[in-house]
């Protein structure tokens, strides 16, 4: 606001008691921003800082972790506050551990991530089917719409009132009307519809 209320006065030539006032900032308000213009935030008073943290509270850390590595590091927590080893937050011991190198990830699997689902290359070897709300006139419809996965293409489509697992099987069978040769792997969010026995 300092900034700002300084560069437009000196741009435009307007007194910057004035702009103060347009911009609705009393001006005792913005005189005591301008004197601690550039100053550090103090307003809230000191607060704790990670850097208070003393290096043998880290040792101790580090070393009851070593010593009692069962649990994680909520848990060492509680427990160097009951053994009076150290007082300290959760978190902070957690940035610890993590910066010491020493925390583990709760699953040590590999991630499968890329590894799954791969696009189509050639058209109606994937339909993908799904639904939606329609508003029509302050009435809501069901949508359902297949939709070819390499293409994009939307092969068929309906408008109901409802949708049941009944109203899915016509839509797809007018689809494979409209593609008669294709044999496509169906993909869908396995809503109660899909998942019916009668689907």
């Amino acid at each position: 606001m300092v900034d700002f209320v300084r560069r437009w006065t000196r741009r435009s030539d307007i007194p910057m008691r004035r702009l103060v006032d347009w911009l609705g900032v009393s001006r005792s308000k913005f005189h005591s921003w301008c004197e601690r213009y550039g100053q550090a935030y103090g307003h809230n008073g000191s607060q704790p800082r990670d850097f208070w943290l003393q290096p043998w509270e880290r040792e101790r850390i580090i070393a009851y972790y070593r010593a009692h590595s069962l649990g994680g590091s909520r848990r060492l927590t509680y427990r160097m506050l009951d053994e009076n080893v150290v007082a300290v937050s959760p978190s902070t011991t957690w940035r610890i551990l993590r910066e010491a190198g020493l925390l583990r990830k709760w699953n040590g699997t590999a991630s499968k991530k890329g590894s799954g689902f791969h696009q189509p290359l050639l058209p109606h070897e994937h339909w993908h089917i799904d639904m939606s709300y329609v508003n029509i006139s302050g009435t809501f419809y069901d949508m359902l719409v297949v939709l070819d996965g390499a293409s994009r293409y939307i092969v068929a489509w309906d408008i109901r009132p409802s949708m049941t697992e009944r109203d899915v099987e016509i839509v797809l069978e007018r689809a494979k009307e409209n593609v008669p040769h294709a044999r496509p792997r169906l993909i869908s969010d396995n809503g109660p519809q899909f998942t019916a026995r009668d689907f």
